[in-house]
């Protein structure tokens, strides 16, 4: 069976936990050389070995803080020297802004908004544009997949009300769009897929309290209703990089479990 990414050499920003690590695992075993890049050293090397367990050689993982321009263009360098080209970038890194002051606007500091627009938009525009001018500056064709989230065009607002981080995840798909619009022509390929609750260290709040769950089960309802898996990203994350996805661009994809068609009932004991 041919492998959809056979040959595609892809950089992936976030790529040592959670959905990063996920779609990494899944691109190496469709055959693409992947560069996963994640912040802490420890994860670093435990994708590593994981990494090199599916195929051997074909994986490379550095460590460095997306939010910095040097950590995607060393990337995605290190990707032309160690595989001898770069096909592709998915960008993953991003999170919660609670730690930093974001919530509910009346309650928001400026170093939530700070910190949220830097960890969800700034690292993605920062890798955005590392990729764009090395597809650019060798003539090539190319992908760019971001990690958006379904709360920035469908709220929650009982459970899910960090605004800033909502903000930056509807920022995310108008400069998606807009870099699709511009870069066409030169046959660069950007899209966004939008997840709902996934299981993630970010999703651990939600995935331990009863009531969200019980809220979770009428708003996810597809599967039985439940919270996703990281894996439920991977498919469509391997298709829009490889040439599967040749003739998509500017989309936002929902992999969501029904969360944008679903009303969402609140427990009536909460």
């Amino acid at each position: 069976m041919t492998q959809k990414l056979s040959g595609k050499r892809i950089v992936v920003i976030g790529g040592t936990t959670g959905l990063g690590l996920s779609a990494a695992r899944a691109m190496v075993a469709e055959g693409a050389a992947v560069v996963a890049v994640g912040r802490n050293p420890q994860s670093a090397e435990d994708a590593r070995r994981a990494l090199d367990a599916i195929a051997p050689g074909m994986v490379r993982v550095l460590t460095g803080d997306a939010c910095s321009e040097e950590t995607a263009e060393a990337a995605i360098a290190d990707c032309l020297e160690s595989f001898g080209g770069f096909d592709g970038l998915y960008h993953v890194a991003g999170g919660s802004g609670r730690s930093f002051g974001d919530g509910p606007l009346h309650e928001v500091s400026a170093e939530g908004i700070d910190g949220t627009l830097d960890l969800n938009l700034k690292s993605l525009m920062l890798s955005n544009r590392a990729a764009v001018r090395s597809f650019l500056s060798r003539g090539v064709s190319g992908a760019i997949l971001n990690m958006g989230s379904v709360l920035g065009s469908s709220p929650s607002p009982r459970y899910f009300s960090t605004h800033v981080y909502a903000a930056s995840k509807a920022a995310v798909i108008g400069f998606t769009r807009s870099i699709a619009a511009y870069y066409a022509s030169n046959d660069i390929r950007c899209n966004v897929i939008a997840p709902a609750l996934v299981e993630t260290p970010m999703a651990r709040r939600a995935a331990e309290d009863e009531e969200i769950l019980r809220f979770i089960a009428t708003k996810q309802p597809l599967d039985g209703g439940r919270i996703g898996k990281p894996e439920d990203l991977d498919a469509l994350a391997v298709c829009l990089l490889s040439d599967g996805g040749r003739f998509i661009t500017g989309q936002v994809v929902a992999v969501d479990g029904g969360w944008s068609v679903s009303e969402g009932q609140i427990p009536a004991d909460s």
